[in-house]
């Protein structure tokens, strides 16, 4: 076990079976060794455990106990983790080559507060769907989420020191809240871009089965990051946005 681990891995499960493999077994091929990966889980009843402990690195941590949701359980991942960095990487989800923690391990050894790439959409059987439809910015800052959710929370990997716990009053969108508050307290120029596709995320999770909840969720937190008018003037864009991307699509 590493004493001290560079980057923590942390899932989140909860009868999970169908999915986990993808995600233990991008992590156990990792060519990169300087980390250790938590498993929270919510107390499955299913043989998510049993995948975990078959499938994972000979360090997996596992806690299985019933929880109030995802983002308490992501609360307890961060108080178990022990690495200079933090990533979330959920039941479903998965390193999108073998090569990627090694990516994020070498910029991490230069000290920026947080380190973000690229993800692309997969299906349950890894198919690619799709890139995510907002573009990741070349420079991060706290002003670039006031265009939404920019960088993908599977992509953005973060100092620990920096990371607050997720405020579990929202259901669906804490982790857009958590993104800026870890912007909020990094410092000016210090965030690294990969420039590359690092995360496949799977299509089915919890925010895209309830996605005008989570909307809703993420305007109220929009709102009291950056104001109530540029708020309004932002999901203008926003509509303005989804329109032609519709529109497009039928084009097609």
């Amino acid at each position: 076990m590493l004493q001290q681990p560079l980057i923590s891995i942390i899932t989140i499960t909860f009868n999970a079976a169908a999915h986990l493999p993808a995600t233990m077994k991008s992590v156990a091929e990792q060519k990169c060794s300087d980390f250790e990966h938590i498993i929270i889980d919510g107390a499955s009843s299913d043989n998510t455990l049993q995948i975990a402990r078959k499938l994972g690195i000979p360090s997996l941590r596992i806690l299985s106990e019933p929880d109030k949701g995802l983002y308490d359980a992501m609360n307890k991942g961060l108080r178990l983790a022990k690495g200079k960095y933090v990533l979330f990487l959920n039941a479903g989800d998965s390193f999108h080559s073998d090569d990627i923690l090694g990516k994020y391990a070498a910029e991490a050894m230069k000290n920026p507060d947080i380190i973000y790439a690229d993800t692309v959409i997969v299906d349950s059987q890894r198919n690619f769907i799709a890139p995510r439809h907002l573009s990741v910015p070349d420079v991060l800052s706290f002003q670039s989420f006031a265009d939404g959710m920019l960088v993908c929370h599977q992509a953005f990997m973060v100092k620990k020191d920096i990371a607050p716990f997720y405020d579990t009053s929202y259901r669906f969108s804490a982790d857009y809240d958590w993104t800026i508050r870890c912007i909020r307290k990094s410092k000016p120029g210090n965030c690294v871009n990969l420039h590359t596709v690092a995360i496949d995320y799977l299509s089915d999770g919890m925010t895209d089965k309830n996605k005008m909840k989570s909307l809703l969720e993420r305007f109220h937190i929009m709102k009291d990051h950056y104001g109530l008018t540029s708020t309004i003037i932002n999901h203008i864009s926003f509509i303005g946005r989804a329109a032609a991307r519709k529109f497009s699509s039928r084009q097609k």
